[in-house]
């Protein structure tokens, strides 16, 4: 049983990193924030791919629906997104970069809990947890500057249209 719940986590968690592939790939054409959305894009594909290596070095397998449900979950997110803002502006783009953000915070949670639990599973530790945390903290620091830059003009030109 324990493998069948690393497995559902672990591919959980890959599902989420094939959602933001999909959306980064997308926002790295954006002119506002394509320079942050390919760095981003670079370091999420490395994350995936070392989630990846981990999966197959336990001999976990991909499941295949979760990632169509990550890749879903992502077109999804982008239908809500228009609908909120058919006009493409700033506020899809600050609500897309919370996606964002929030799948940053989803895989500290997951190098956090891999961390932990390789304390008592050696074969957990064959990734550098301290490095990929730290790439967490980079990549997070880049969206935040970008999402806030984009929360101040989203939402001040919203505030200025209620008047």
């Amino acid at each position: 049983m324990p493998n069948h719940h690393l497995a559902v986590y672990l591919n959980d968690h890959l599902a989420g990193a094939t959602g933001a592939v999909e959306l980064l790939t997308r926002l790295a054409a954006d002119p506002g924030v394509g320079k942050a959305a390919r760095r981003l894009l670079e370091d999420v594909a490395a994350d995936r791919a070392e989630l990846l290596n981990l999966m197959r070095r336990l001999e976990l397998p991909e499941s295949a629906a979760r990632k169509a449900g990550g890749w879903l979950g992502e077109k999804l997110a982008e239908v809500k997104v228009r609908i909120d803002d058919p006009s493409d502006g700033k506020l899809r783009m600050l609500e897309l970069l919370e996606v964002i953000a929030l799948g940053i915070e989803g895989k500290r949670a997951l190098w956090t809990a891999l961390t932990a639990a390789a304390e008592t599973s050696p074969e957990l530790r064959a990734l550098d947890y301290g490095r990929l945390l730290r790439r967490v903290d980079e990549q997070r620091h880049l969206v935040e500057g970008q999402r806030l830059a984009t929360a101040k003009t989203a939402l001040t030109v919203l505030q200025d249209a209620a008047r």
